[in-house]
């Protein structure tokens, strides 16, 4: 069983800059990919940036340039540095594992962000 936590969302002005943490306890981290998703209002869930366990990474094209998906295995954390923030980018951000060799797949209870002048 894997439990995630986010941290770090909140209120930021367009241009500004946020970064997102996701705790990890349970599992093997360094075995997992690791996400973040976004969810806006009246939206569906949809992938932000994937990172694997030999720290192969993906993103979506909204996010490329702006945001950085990193991972450091000693503490369990996965991060999301958001820079350039847009309105658009307003969402509940979740973190996202899944155990590459099963499969499984575990969220966060997610972290809002709002981009707002």
């Amino acid at each position: 069983q894997v439990q995630l936590v986010e941290s770090g969302g909140g209120s930021v002005q367009p241009g500004g800059s946020l970064r997102l943490s996701c705790a990890a306890s349970g599992g093997i981290f360094s075995m997992n990919t690791m996400s973040w998703y976004r969810q806006a209002p009246g939206k569906e869930r949809e992938l932000v940036a994937s990172i694997t366990s030999d720290a192969g990474t993906t993103y979506a094209d909204s996010a490329k340039g702006r945001f950085t998906i990193s991972r450091e295995n000693a503490k369990k954390i996965v991060y999301l540095q958001m820079n350039s923030l847009k309105p658009e980018d307003t969402a509940v951000y979740y973190c996202k594992a899944v155990v590459e060799f099963s499969r499984v797949a575990y969220w966060g209870q997610g972290t809002q962000v709002t981009v707002s002048s």
